[in-house]
């Protein structure tokens, strides 16, 4: 028979179990809201560390070639990137300028184009609420009705008010719009270079955070997220570059206008894996309809071809060592972070499922193999 030590002691415990318990839960309760809330602001953050791996990735590959400190690598991969940058815009500016126009208005005639022959043909198309796309188009019976007004019939001091009150509230969301894209680019573009300045400060915070024995495991497995995140972020961006050139040369030969600006944004969309090429395809496409029906197949088959090369042998031969994530894993991921937190979680979805994959890897890559492969 137990002592009433004994019996004090067990209570003691189970209090003690269920008191942890209980801070664990309301713990990782809060942590959940916390990330639910502030979801943005973290993927902010990610995306400057994974800038700041980008960065650090090609300041290694020219500490390959060269025996300069990290510091003047990373200053030469700077401006050289700056530079770039600086004469894409200075040489092609207007011309990316006006073929971004071009094409902004291509692809509204083309949606409103799209939406009248399904019309014609029974198929709803309520979804599509294009808003000031739907205009009437020139000749229409409602164009000519509101050209045929009388001049004097001048609208009234409280019609001229209310439009003015909308006018300012839409420039006043444009104006915050792009105050907010400039600074999160701002803020990525800090948040990159001062983690590729100093990784290994970063590194050593990192891993002093964790608990004392565990900070040979979290070394291991930050090692293992850098390395991993490099390698992708290198096959990515040598993709990216393909996309760009070969899309942009292809739709020029086929005299699909603003060929650049489509170019660009295939290249861009390269870094989302299946979504981002499926949006790139059906801009390709609705640009190209304007320049008639064979044109519009030329560029499909030319998509085809570009996305068979992306993937098929592009991606397994640069990418074979980097990642290995199931095609169906990666898209429900995708859906899931887009649904849940928009372009940020579409955008990020796969190197965020990297980090957790790699972490799961380290965890189980020293248990007994359950099941045999097949």
């Amino acid at each position: 028979m137990a002592s009433a030590d004994d019996r004090v002691k067990a209570r003691n415990d189970l209090a003690w179990a269920i008191a942890v318990g209980g801070i664990g839960t309301v713990g990782f309760a809060a942590l959940l809201v916390s990330t639910w809330y502030f979801a943005s602001t973290l993927f902010l953050i990610f995306a400057g560390v994974l800038f700041g791996v980008a960065l650090n990735a090609l300041t290694d590959l020219l500490g390959r070639v060269t025996q300069f400190p990290h510091s003047l690598r990373l200053a030469a991969i700077c401006l050289l990137l700056a530079a770039l940058l600086s004469g894409v815009i200075f040489l092609g500016g207007a011309t990316i300028a006006e073929q971004a126009k071009a094409l902004s208005g291509t692809i509204k005639s083309q949606v409103v184009n799209v939406k009248a022959f399904l019309e014609k043909y029974g198929v709803d198309t309520s979804y599509l609420d294009l808003g000031t796309l739907a205009a009437a188009p020139a000749g229409s019976p409602d164009q000519d009705a509101s050209a045929a007004a009388p001049a004097h019939n001048l609208p009234s001091a409280g019609t001229i008010a209310s439009s003015g009150g909308a006018i300012l509230s839409q420039t006043w969301k444009i104006v915050l719009g792009t105050v907010g894209a400039v600074g999160n680019f701002f803020i990525v573009l800090f948040l990159g270079l001062c983690f590729a300045a100093q990784p290994g400060v970063y590194r050593k915070g990192l891993i002093y955070m964790s608990p004392a024995r565990r900070r040979a495991d979290v070394a291991a497995v930050v090692d293992r997220i850098g390395e991993t995140l490099e390698r992708w972020l290198i096959a990515q961006m040598i993709t990216m570059f393909a996309v760009f050139v070969i899309t942009w040369i292809g739709l020029t030969l086929l005299g699909i206008p603003s060929s650049f600006i489509l170019g660009v944004q295939a290249g861009l969309l390269t870094f989302i894996p299946t979504v981002g090429a499926l949006i790139g395809g059906l801009i390709v496409i609705l640009a190209s309809l304007a320049s008639g029906g064979f044109a519009a197949l030329s560029a499909f088959l030319l998509f085809l071809g570009i996305h068979v090369l992306e993937s098929y042998i592009l991606t397994p031969m640069l990418q074979r060592e980097a990642l290995e994530i199931p095609p169906a894993t990666l898209f429900a991921f995708q859906i899931l972070l887009g649904v849940v937190f928009g372009i940020w979680g579409l955008a990020l979805a796969l190197p965020l499922i990297a980090v957790v994959k790699v972490a799961i890897d380290y965890v189980h890559e020293d248990e007994p193999k359950a099941l045999p492969s097949s």
